[in-house]
């Protein structure tokens, strides 16, 4: 009786450990935790830690909380001048409905990833095939991404997905008509260049053409300004010699200062011989009269 009763208290211990444990849901910190009864979703556990559900009755099944992403395959695009490009990206996406998510998809990522696919290539097609190739290939800073995004727009939220970015690792062209098109753009950015340069210098040419009218006109009006203070200066010069030799004594002075001033620079240089009148101031000078 002792060993069947002890063997009963470990079967009763047992099965407390195993209904225990199986009463038990661990939710992370990047997943959430669907607990169904008999199949249909009784609730979500969103938040990390422990919580309880009823024994072989309730199932839990998990999700992931956190941002994935999903790479899409290179695929070809035609531009609506007519011109094919492939894109190859990738998306950051998550889901923010896992009821939604579950209903919809049946709890598959790979479910998802098939519906991502299909929705963001043909987003991109949409957008790509409304836009020139020039503006495909200039827009890779961002305005091509957000195109995208606007054109997916609220598509994913029946099924509890939101797609976070969409970029681009590579949109080029096909290697047949690279290089032409290359060679086309080069040669255009050329124009725009030339033309760009052309009007700098006629810009630049009316800015010298004005600034020397002005200078011009400067400088003439400085030189009137010169002349009309040197005629002011010799007349002020006139009038002070006038008053200063006034009278017959200094007219005398005044003569034989302006005689040995004209004599001095008759004799500048060699070899001179200056022949001079008996009756010339200078000579009268020699002749102490």
């Amino acid at each position: 009786m002792k060993k069947l009763a002890k063997v009963l208290l470990v079967i009763i211990l047992v099965a407390l450990v195993i209904g225990g444990s199986s009463c038990i849901v661990i939710t992370n910190e990047n997943q959430y935790s669907l607990v169904r009864e008999f199949g249909k979703i009784d609730h979500v556990v969103g938040n990390a830690g422990i919580s309880f559900k009823i024994p072989f009755i309730q199932t839990v099944d998990t999700l992931p909380k956190q941002v994935l992403i999903y790479d899409l395959s290179p695929s070809d695009v035609i531009t609506s001048d007519k011109k094919t490009m492939i894109c190859d990206s990738y998306i950051l996406w998550k889901i923010t409905d896992p009821i939604k998510f579950a209903q919809t998809l049946n709890c598959s990522i790979t479910n998802a990833e098939s519906r991502l696919d299909a929705i963001v290539y043909n987003a991109t097609k949409n957008v790509i095939s409304s836009t020139k190739q020039d503006d495909v290939i200039s827009g890779r800073n961002g305005v091509l991404s957000q195109a995208v995004l606007n054109n997916i727009g609220s598509s994913l939220d029946q099924y509890g997905i939101q797609i976070l970015s969409f970029e681009t690792k590579k949109l080029d062209l096909p290697s047949d008509n690279k290089a032409a098109v290359y060679e086309r753009m080069i040669s255009e950015r050329d124009n725009i260049a030339a033309t760009y340069t052309a009007e700098g210098s006629s810009e630049a040419q009316k800015i010298r053409n004005t600034t020397d009218m002005e200078i011009t006109v400067m400088l003439s009006e400085a030189e009137k300004e010169a002349e009309i203070l040197v005629a002011e200066g010799e007349a002020e010069y006139m009038k002070i010699l006038a008053e200063a030799y006034n009278d017959e004594s200094k007219q005398e002075f005044y003569s034989f200062v302006r005689s040995l001033d004209a004599l001095e620079i008759s004799m500048q240089g060699g070899n001179k011989t200056v022949m001079l009148s008996p009756d010339s101031p200078i000579a009268q000078i020699f002749y102490g009269n």
